[in-house]
C-alpha cells in the first residue's frame, strides 16, 4: 500500500542526504515535494498542513543547520513527528475482572467478520480463552461465516438466529463466566452505509454488553472515505480504537496516516492479508519506518518466532554449519517461510528493500513452482540431487505441470546455494575481503 509513497519519499531524502549543508531554500523545496507526496496519497489536507507545520519550524532551526549530517536530520525529524501523526501504541485494555468484552463495528465489506476471527485467533495464541458471539442476526451469512471461521481456529461461537443482539450479547457475558472464556468478542450488524438502524442496533448492544473496547474496523482500500466513514461513526457513537483492514492492498495509504489524527481514537490493529494469521498489533513507529523505507525488522523477528519451531531452528542452523543442508531441509524451511506472509510484504520490511522492490518483481507463482518441482522428487533425489539425471528430470517436470529447463534451474539455485554454505562453513567468506568471524575455520 505504501509503496507510492515510500518511492517518493525516498526520492526526497535521497537528495536530502547528498547535501553537505541545507539552506532554507533546500529545506522548503524538499518540504514541497513531501507534502505533494502526501496529498497524492491521499492523507487529509488539514493532517498534511499540521504535519509539514511541525516538521518545517524543526527543520529550519538550529536542529538541523548545527547536525554534522543535516539530511539524516530532516529524515529524523519526519520520521519522529509521522509517529507523532500515528499516534501511540494503545494495548487492549484489562477490565478489572473478566472477561474483556470487545465489540466490533465496522459497515459491510470492511472485514469486521473476519476480523473478529482473527482477533480472536491473535489472543488465544496469547493464551486467552476468546468466545465469538455472532450479533450480526441481519446477515444470516454472516452467522455461517463466523460458525465456520471459528472452528478452523478452535475457538466456540455463540449464535441465536431467531434472538434479538442485545439479548444475546447479555447471554453471552453469562455463557462466558460458567465456561471460563476471559474474552467476549461481539460481531454486531453492519450496513452498507451509516443509518438510523444501524446506530440504534449498536446503542442496543452496547448498552446490554457494557463493553470494554469499541473497535470500528475500516477499510483501508477506501482511503480517505475510510476516515469519512470512523468520524461518522464517533459522531453517533463512543469508540475506544480502530482496526485498518487490507493494508496489503494497492490504494494509497492515507487512510492510515490520517485516521488517528482526525477521529482523535487509536488505531489498536491492522489487518494485512486474507489469511486468519494476518492481522498485527499497531505499531505507529515501525509504520512509519516501512512508510519511510526504513523497513520493519521487529515485525520480522516476531513473524519468524511465531513461524519457526525453536528446536526446528536450532537443527537447522546446525545443518547449515556442517553444510549437511540438503533439498528436504530446505522444502521444510521454504514452508516454514511461506507462513510468514507473502515474500514481497517480507521482504519490504527489510531496511533499504523499497528501491530494491521498484525493480524487482516478486512472483508467488514462481515460489509455488519451485516447491512443487521440489515436492514432485522422491525421498532419495531431495538428499541427494545429483543422481537426478535427465529421465528423472523430465519425471519431474511432468509431476509439477513445469519444465524440464525448470527443473534445471532450482537444481543449478540449489547447488549455488549449497557452495555458499560451505564456503560459510569453513571460515571463508563467499564474497572476497567479508571475514566472517566464528564460522568455523582451523582452532586456533
Amino acid at each position: 500500500m505504501f509503496d507510492t509513497i515510500s518511492n517518493r519519499l525516498n526520492d526526497v531524502f535521497s537528495q536530502l542526504r547528498a547535501k553537505g549543508r541545507l539552506s532554507d531554500a533546500d529545506v522548503n523545496a524538499a518540504l514541497r515535494e513531501v507534502r505533494l507526496a502526501l496529498l497524492e496519497a491521499d492523507v487529509n489536507v488539514g493532517v498534511v498542513k499540521a504535519f509539514l507545520g511541525r516538521v518545517k519550524e524543526r527543520a529550519v532551526g538550529a536542529e538541523v543547520t548545527k547536525s554534522l549530517t543535516p539530511g539524516q536530520q530532516v529524515v529524523k525529524i519526519v520520521h519522529e513527528e509521522l509517529v507523532a501523526t500515528l499516534g501511540d501504541e494503545a494495548p487492549l485494555v484489562r477490565p478489572a475482572a473478566p472477561p474483556l468484552v470487545i465489540l466490533m463495528a465496522g459497515l459491510q465489506g470492511s472485514g469486521k467478520t473476519t476480523t473478529a476471527a482473527k482477533l480472536a485467533k491473535h489472543l488465544k495464541a496469547k493464551g486467552r480463552r476468546p468466545l465469538l458471539v455472532a450479533a450480526d442476526l441481519q446477515r444470516p451469512a454472516a452467522i455461517d461465516q463466523l460458525e465456520t471461521l471459528g472452528k478452523r481456529i478452535g475457538v466456540p461461537v455463540l449464535a441465536d438466529r431467531k434472538g434479538k443482539a442485545p439479548k444475546l450479547a447479555k447471554a453471552a457475558i453469562k455463557h462466558a463466566r460458567t465456561e471460563g472464556n476471559n474474552v467476549i468478542i461481539i460481531d454486531t450488524a453492519g450496513r452498507l452505509q451509516i443509518d438510523d438502524d444501524l446506530m440504534k442496533e449498536l446503542a442496543a448492544v452496547r448498552k446490554a454488553s457494557d463493553p470494554d473496547e469499541v473497535l470500528l474496523v475500516v477499510d483501508a482500500m477506501t482511503g480517505q472515505e475510510a476516515v469519512n466513514v470512523a468520524q461518522g461513526f464517533l459522531d453517533h457513537t463512543e469508540l475506544t480504537g480502530l482496526v485498518l483492514t487490507k493494508l496489503d492492498g494497492d490504494a494509497r495509504g492515507g487512510a492510515a496516516i490520517s485516521a488517528r489524527e482526525v477521529t482523535g481514537r487509536p488505531i489498536k490493529f491492522v489487518g494485512l492479508g486474507e489469511g486468519l494469521d494476518d492481522l498485527d498489533v499497531f505499531h505507529p513507529d515501525r509504520m512509519a519506518s516501512r512508510i519511510l523505507g526504513m523497513g520493519d525488522v521487529l515485525t520480522l523477528i516476531e513473524k519468524a518466532e511465531s513461524a519457526y519451531d525453536e528446536a526446528d531452528a536450532v537443527a537447522a542452523a546446525e545443518k547449515l554449519r556442517k553444510a549437511t543442508f540438503d533439498l528436504e531441509d530446505f522444502l521444510e524451511q521454504f514452508q516454514q517461510l511461506r507462513k510468514m506472509g507473502p515474500l514481497k510484504q517480507l521482504v519490504s520490511m527489510l531496511p533499504g528493500a523499497g528501491q530494491m522492490l521498484r525493480d524487482v518483481e516478486v512472483d508467488e507463482r514462481d515460489l509455488n513452482r519451485v516447491e512443487a518441482i521440489i515436492r514432485s522428487m522422491t525421498p532419495d533425489e531431495r538428499h541427494n540431487p545429483k543422481m537426478i539425471n535427465g529421465s528423472r528430470k523430465r519425471r519431474i517436470a511432468k509431476g509439477s505441470g513445469t519444465r524440464p529447463q525448470d527443473v534445471n534451474a532450482v537444481l543449478k539455485q540449489f547447488s549455488e546455494a549449497q557452495k555458499m554454505m560451505k564456503a560459510i562453513a569453513s571460515g571463508k567468506s563467499p564474497i572476497p575481503g567479508l571475514a566472517l568471524p566464528g564460522m568455523g575455520g582451523k582452532k586456533r
